[in-house]
């Protein structure tokens, strides 16, 4: 029964997602911006939400016990990250492996990918730091979430004013097929366009928290703690949607849109919940919190350097996806 669930939601996530995409294409293309703030911003920010309702349900509206509350928190809040900078960048290129070849090239507008892996990098350095920082010396604390917070907002300026001259350069946002709602003769206009993009974002969202509740009716069948199963399976779940429309568009060569849908979500994964975190948990570093963040930071820096060398190819990130791996290996031992 279990098992029927979360494939019932499984397929729910996939067809939101599909719905959400199309509808976000439409959108970028009305409002003629770029697709590295469609991809970093919109897209990310946007399917980032059912993995970012999950820590904080945990933490403000958890369960009577509140070390169970903070170890689900903190869990969700770092496995997020690791998901995407590790498995999910794997799963995407794997999609186009056999098409592309393990030599293929992988060929996102590189200005914008430096830029969302720059800041990242910086501030999941700060909230690594930050767990080294003792609670009672909550002012230290409390700056260091600033810090991250100012991060993304930042972030979200610079990625907006590079947009126009990116358009000039071809890299606009343009939606290859028509509105899903446009086929059942409904105008493709402003009214459909953010309809459609609603709906599929509600789909989204009780897709994701239907399957996380089928995962966490089968936890105990697995003998996992909390902390670790928030690490490891809450993400999986959660981080479905920005895999289905990183893969959705790498296979129609929009890498741009595929890279920018998980690196902005790490961005905003990467400073504003830790920031919560930082603030409202115990945010240690127990073994499994600090195998995460350190294997976390290493496949973006790995990814950051092979940007920066121009080379970037489909087998490169098979090294993100043995990462994960290394990181099931450490966490599970």
């Amino acid at each position: 029964m279990i098992a029927l669930e979360l494939f019932f939601f499984l397929i729910v996530i996939l067809v939101a997602a599909e719905v959400f995409v199309n509808a976000l294409e439409h959108l970028g293309e009305r409002l003629g911006i770029s697709e590295g703030v469609t991809g970093s911003i919109f897209a990310a920010v946007g399917t980032a939400l059912p993995e970012t309702i999950v820590p904080l349900l945990a933490i403000f509206a958890g369960t009577q016990n509140q070390q169970l509350n903070e170890e689900i928190g903190v869990g969700a809040i770092l496995g997020a990250p690791l998901m995407l900078s590790t498995l999910s960048l794997f799963l995407m290129t794997l999609a186009v492996w056999k098409k592309r070849g393990a030599q293929g090239h992988l060929s996102p507008e590189r200005t914008g990918l430096k830029r969302d892996l720059d800041f990242f990098l910086g501030a999941f350095a700060v909230a690594a730091v930050a767990l080294f920082v003792p609670h009672d010396n909550p002012a230290v604390r409390a700056m260091l979430a600033v810090v991250m917070v100012l991060t993304y907002f930042f972030y979200v300026m610079l990625t907006l004013k590079a947009s126009a001259a990116l358009v000039k350069d071809g890299h606009a946002t343009e939606a290859e097929d028509p509105m899903f709602l446009a086929r059942l003769g409904l105008p493709t206009n402003w009214p459909t366009i953010l309809f459609q993009l609603l709906a599929g974002l509600v789909l989204l969202v009780v897709g994701a928290k239907g399957f996380i509740h089928g995962i966490e009716q089968a936890a105990p069948l697995l003998g996992i703690s909390a902390l670790v199963l928030s690490l490891m399976i809450v993400p999986v779940a959660t981080e479905l949607p920005e895999k289905v429309n990183s893969i959705l568009w790498i296979r129609k060569h929009k890498d741009t849109l595929a890279f920018g849908n998980i690196t902005g979500a790490m961005v905003f994964q990467g400073t504003l919940l830790p920031a919560i975190g930082v603030l409202l948990t115990p945010w240690a570093p127990v073994k499994e919190v600090l195998a995460g963040v350190v294997i976390t930071l290493v496949a973006a820096a790995w990814l950051r350097f092979m940007v920066q060398r121009g080379q970037l190819r489909v087998w490169h990130l098979a090294v993100n996806g043995a990462l994960y791996v290394t990181y099931l290996s450490v966490a599970l031992s």
